[in-house]
């Protein structure tokens, strides 16, 4: 068995995958399995903590999915409220996200060009 720590929707999930033998007993990868359509895999995912430094911080999300134009921050640079932290076009329009509160830039998730979706986190300020 192969465990890996997979993300679905923001939550992290341990799943152990069983590798399958071909009939000669050779180890195929689970791409060349995959294509024959003789995968067996037992599946069993269960929610995982992950710990790092953005826990004690809050998330600033994407309002709408879009195209990161500019990232107006850098981590570790304090910010007020209401400053710009990033440009984000939708609908060949370019909206300012600003800071909802004072604090401290803790982790920039996202780079100029990068597609975001409807409530990806972009950085996280504490």
């Amino acid at each position: 068995m192969k465990k890996f720590i997979v993300t679905v929707n923001g939550k992290k999930y341990d799943v152990e995958v069983e590798e399958v033998k071909d009939i000669a007993g050779e180890k195929k990868s689970p791409e060349e399995t995959a294509t024959k359509n003789e995968v067996k895999t037992s599946a069993k995912s269960t929610p995982v903590e992950v710990k790092n430094e953005v826990k004690d911080g809050s998330a600033i999300n994407a309002p709408m999915p879009g195209t990161i134009l500019d990232v107006k921050v850098s981590q570790g640079q304090a910010v007020k409220k209401g400053d710009v932290l990033l440009i984000l076009e939708a609908m060949k329009m370019e909206n300012e996200i600003t800071s909802p509160y004072d604090g401290t830039v803790i982790s920039i998730n996202v780079s100029k060009g990068a597609s975001v979706n409807t409530g990806d986190v972009l950085l996280y300020v504490k």
